[in-house]
């Protein structure tokens, strides 16, 4: 049997409890988790004690074990850029870092610029782009760059804790915030949040079908349909961008992403975000018929960890991490130019 592959997660928070580690105790033949770092030492034993680890309050420490080959860094995302160089200054086999990779794009083409120099692999945790879905509509439908006319992200999640709950009993979970609704800056800044967090993860999808070169504008935004919720409208060229999300109690999850092209449809039945079911459904409709993906019973993070092993492995060629810059370059202006606008009134209904 080939020997398996020790990871290290840096932030034990509940990412690492209720979707990595699930994940990895589903690839148990080719991964071992043997370090878990957080900077709160309770946290860290707890959790290190149930994946059967080692805990450490220290990334320094953990970066320095040799038996830590792959590297997933779950952290605050201020953290992101430098543990992410760190791990690949420190000679690891792969990394993953959970989304987004970094807060600014400058810090985001100086990781790429020590991915390249270093030859580690990195991927970026926004686990929709690994679902066989999504793999099996890029290669149906096509050339997507420029094709659409239309593309429509729709969210509707009740709160992370209930799915976290599902999948385990999350040691020390960050306490909620109450916001004052009120204050056009205070929804401004939740919706950069949100878009930042959960629309991220279709902004590569997003991207692929975007005129190339094309500004995107905002024509329309709201802030905050609480207790939580943005709709942004917005144009590149000629294509219309519909992105909507709503965090509700007790509405049934649901998590649609559709292109629109001239004589087609694309339209992906997401799995939510920690809810390991299996791959999405996915349809693409013309005027001959409608042809569909077979799912798979392996999720997204899954398959994120999967590759993972393979980069480690060398049986794929590290991807292009100027990809993941450009993905965070359209996140952020996206997520900026929203703030704005709703800063300035202008979507307050």
């Amino acid at each position: 049997m080939p020997q398996k592959l020790g990871v290290g997660i840096i932030g034990a928070g509940p990412v690492t409890q209720a979707i990595h580690l699930p994940a990895l105790a589903r690839l148990a033949e080719r991964f071992e988790v043997r370090e878990i770092m957080d900077a709160d030492a309770g946290v860290a034993e707890a959790v290190a004690r149930r994946a059967g680890a080692r805990a450490t309050g220290s990334v320094e420490a953990l970066l320095a074990n040799p038996d830590v080959d792959v590297v997933a860094i779950c952290s605050p995302h201020r953290f992101h850029a430098e543990q992410t160089i760190a791990a690949c200054r420190a000679g690891k086999k792969a990394v993953l870092c959970e989304k987004p990779l970094t807060l600014s794009v400058a810090e985001a083409e100086a990781v790429a610029e020590v991915q390249r120099e270093t030859g580690v692999p990195v991927i970026v945790g926004t686990m929709h782009t690994f679902d066989a879905a999504w793999k099996w509509a890029r290669e149906s439908w096509g050339e997507t760059a420029g094709s659409a006319h239309a593309i429509r992200s729709s969210i509707i999640l009740p709160p992370n804790a209930r799915f976290e709950d599902f999948a385990t009993e999350v040691v020390a979970r960050p306490a909620d915030v109450e916001a004052d609704l009120s204050d056009a800056a205070v929804r401004a800044q939740i919706a950069h949040l949100g878009l930042m967090a959960v629309g991220i993860h279709n902004m590569p999808h997003l991207r692929s079908f975007l005129p190339p070169g094309e500004p995107v504008r905002i024509l329309d935004a709201e802030g905050l349909q609480p207790p939580f919720g943005y709709r942004v409208l917005a144009q590149a060229g000629e294509c219309r961008i519909d992105l909507r999300c709503l965090m509700y109690g007790t509405w049934k999850p649901s998590w649609i992403f559709e292109a629109y092209g001239t004589d087609r449809r694309l339209h992906i039945d997401f799995t939510p975000s920690y809810v390991q079911a299996g791959s999405a459904s996915a349809s693409i409709s013309t005027p001959r018929g409608t042809t569909s993906n077979a799912p798979t019973s392996q999720n997204g993070y899954v398959e994120e960890w999967d590759d993972l092993a393979r980069l480690a492995l060398g049986e794929l060629p590290a991807p292009d991490l100027s990809v993941a810059v450009e993905d965070l370059r359209l996140a952020m202006s996206l997520a900026d130019a929203t703030a704005e606008f709703i800063s300035k009134g202008a979507g307050q209904r």
